[in-house]
């Protein structure tokens, strides 16, 4: 049996956590300012009071976002189902694990790129090896936490070591 897409967002599993943990400011995208941490005027529960009219109450920038299963991913995983609008005490730590999680789900995003291109066999097995290591890993709070100062600059520096076969526009869009 085949693991799920770790990059497929399923907001019926989340918390809300973009809802919660990003800001945004008021202007083309979005309708009003929001600080990180600040739950979203529009969430009602774990979901969203207008989300079947972002665009028309002027917020587009909420229909474009996508977490990349991070926010699911977070909830499920690292915190078994358990929410920061029932448990208070984890905001801090949810908000933490879903911005670290969605650095995990961007490496991943651009290892699956790189896979794409017509890499060297030793390179391709490195860069299948850090995708087995981000997708199949079952995440705690604690390594998510020090995944930015390890594996993502691991990562970082192998993908950067391919920058004479990756297209100039590569990074344009990650």
């Amino acid at each position: 049996m085949s693991q799920p897409d770790p990059l497929k967002t399923d907001c019926s599993k989340c918390a809300a956590l973009c809802c919660l943990a990003l800001a945004f400011d008021k202007g083309r995208d979005f309708a009003f300012d929001k600080n990180p941490g600040e739950p979203c005027r529009n969430l009602s529960g774990h979901s969203c009071a207008i989300h079947d009219r972002l665009s028309e109450e002027g917020f587009p920038g909420c229909v474009a976002y996508d977490c990349l299963g991070a926010g699911n991913r977070v909830v499920q995983e690292v915190f078994g189902g358990q929410s920061w609008q029932t448990e208070p005490r984890l905001t801090r730590a949810m908000m933490e694990a879903f911005s670290a999680m969605r650095e995990v789900h961007k490496r991943i995003d651009l290892l699956r790129a790189a896979l794409s291109l017509s890499l060297d066999p030793r390179a391709e097995q490195t860069c299948r090896e850090f995708l087995a290591r981000l997708e199949q890993h079952r995440w705690s709070g604690r390594e998510l936490n020090e995944f930015e100062v390890g594996l993502a600059l691991e990562i970082d520096i192998f993908v950067y070591s391919l920058k004479d076969v990756l297209p100039e526009d590569f990074f344009a869009d990650r």
